[in-house]
């Protein structure tokens, strides 16, 4: 099966449980990035569900990260082995559920479809973060809840609880046309010297899966505050704003983060990065829309 996301091709191959496990809501978001198979394409990714991993295979490894995974209760690792990256994902009472990819390969393998009792959250996230590494010297996911009015979109960024999907929500219920694009985890490139971004198969809770994409008129960082201000952030704190919003466990390699960095840097150079301190109200809404979109 292949997905077309943000540009890139996403191809699994194999039969059997990997196939059960993507066709039977393991990659249900992935459905409306489907794109006919195409022999001559060169994936970004290919993706092998099935392989028989364990963590003995990889000699050198080196953890740069440590998380938990809400979603599946699992304690997550992310590091590099001696020629490629590797992230697992152990859930109680079950063996790790391992990811790995070789640098210069676009091969992923995985031994997700060959646990005994596979978890499609596990598959989603697992993809998500070897996706990310693949695109990484051209594309981000940037946490953010975005919203497209008259074909231009705005990322609402802040940190978990700050509002983002709130204050999104209310662009819909106060702005005549205002249109949810994702609610998490969009793509953002720069396509043709245009900053874009794109709708993704990862939206956290809210499942808007639209495979659209925008130029960016703005990014909002968001801030709870008593009261409803917007200002425009100059360079140095634009990339402060947005950086907390790329991928975490990416900071601790300096390929990834310069990568990302470079990215931020362009992005921020054609792209108006602004604070608002707001209230969850419309009048917060009517000030960000009429900032960012209103006079265009």
């Amino acid at each position: 099966m292949d997905y077309l996301v943000a540009q890139d091709l996403i191809r699994t191959e194999g039969g059997g449980l990997a196939a059960d496990l993507v066709r039977g809501g393991g990659l249900s978001g992935f459905k409306p990035f489907e794109t006919p198979y195409d022999a001559a394409a060169d994936p970004l990714i290919r993706l092998s569900l099935a392989e028989p991993l364990t963590l003995g295979d990889f000699t050198g490894y080196r953890e740069l990260d440590r998380f938990d995974f809400d979603e599946a209760i699992a304690d997550c690792r992310f590091g590099r082995y001696d020629g490629g990256y590797l992230f697992y994902m152990t859930a109680p009472g079950q063996p790790p559920i391992l990811f790995v990819k070789a640098d210069g390969d676009p091969l992923v393998r995985s031994n997700v479809a060959a646990a005994s009792r596979p978890d499609p959250s596990l598959l989603r996230f697992g993809l998500w973060m070897l996706f990310g590494i693949a695109h990484n010297p051209h594309s981000i996911a940037v946490h953010s809840s975005v919203v497209v009015h008259a074909g231009r979109a705005v990322l609402v960024l802040g940190e978990s609880g700050t509002g983002k999907s709130t204050h999104t929500r209310l662009w819909r219920e106060h702005i005549l046309g205002a249109q949810l694009l994702n609610d998490d985890s969009p793509i953002v490139r720069i396509v043709e010297d245009v900053p874009t971004v794109f709708g993704s198969p990862w939206s956290g809770k809210t499942p808007c899966y639209r495979n659209e994409s925008y130029p960016i008129a703005a990014f909002i960082r968001l801030k709870q505050a008593p009261y409803n201000r917007i200002a425009r952030l100059p360079v140095i704190q634009a990339i402060g704003a947005l950086l907390p919003s790329c991928p975490p466990a990416f900071a601790y390699d300096g390929r990834l983060q310069d990568n990302i960095c470079n990215t931020l840097s362009q992005l921020i150079a054609r792209v108006p990065v602004y604070q608002l301190e707001c209230l969850p109200d419309a009048a917060a809404v009517r000030l960000s829309f009429e900032t960012t979109l209103g006079s265009r």
